[in-house]
């Protein structure tokens, strides 16, 4: 028996290790994750598979949420990770307002702290390079606003209230997510602002891609790709 085992650990021995070393690797250091829905397009697709930098803003105590050290915090502009407080599934959206912010939407306009953002359309030649099916059905805009710019997308048919926020003050210690599709993105509109202990790390890249529609295939252009 003991001989049978001691030929199985040196076999085995390096898968052990291997897993040994991976699973606390991708609890505290950096981990990826699959998307699995059109939130974030035109910047994150269905089917990607992202890299998160679990460093970015902290240190916690492998296989938990303790953290044991802090030397950073989610800026405006982050693409950040987080437990829904609804139903505790995994989201990635961008902050767009940090703790004591106040932020307002107005027909799909972003303020925050009174600040309006400002808007330049995407050209014909930006908007074909996208990676969007029926991009005749949405509108593209260069967002910029308080030192950060991204890519956002709104339907032409948007109707009805999602567009629209009152001034709504960031509570302490929580921040304001949003998707860059507007009119297709269950974020702070819905669920609210999130905890801060909530926010795992800082997507940063795209390790690869593939596209649910067209039987997994891979999406070779968007392999090892940094996210804006």
């Amino acid at each position: 028996m003991k001989e049978k085992l001691g030929r199985f650990w040196l076999e085995w021995r390096w898968f052990f290790l291997f897993i040994a070393v991976m699973l606390p690797f991708r609890s505290t250091i950096a981990d990826w994750n699959q998307v699995p829905s059109g939130s974030m397009k035109p910047s994150i697709l269905a089917g990607d598979r992202i890299v998160v930098d679990k460093l970015a803003y902290d240190l916690r105590v492998p296989f938990t949420d303790r953290r044991v050290l802090r030397w950073s915090a989610p800026e405006r502009g982050d693409v950040v990770i987080f437990d829904n407080p609804i139903d505790g599934r995994l989201f990635v959206k961008r902050v767009v307002a940090v703790p004591g912010d106040v932020v307002e939407l107005r027909r799909n306009r972003l303020v925050v702290n009174g600040e309006r953002a400002e808007y330049t359309p995407l050209t014909a030649a930006e908007i074909g390079e996208l990676p969007v099916e029926s991009p005749e059905r949405y509108r593209f805009f260069h967002e910029h606003l308080l030192g950060s710019s991204r890519v956002v997308m709104v339907r032409r048919d948007s109707r009805g209230s999602y567009g629209q926020l009152a001034p709504t003050r960031v509570p302490p210690g929580t921040y304001w997510m949003m998707g860059d599709n507007r009119d297709n993105s269950s974020d702070s509109r819905v669920i609210g602002a999130i905890d801060r202990e909530a926010i795992y790390g800082r997507a940063h890249a795209i390790a690869f891609s593939v596209d649910f529609e067209r039987y997994y295939a891979p999406r070779l252009d968007r392999f090892f790709t940094d996210l804006p």
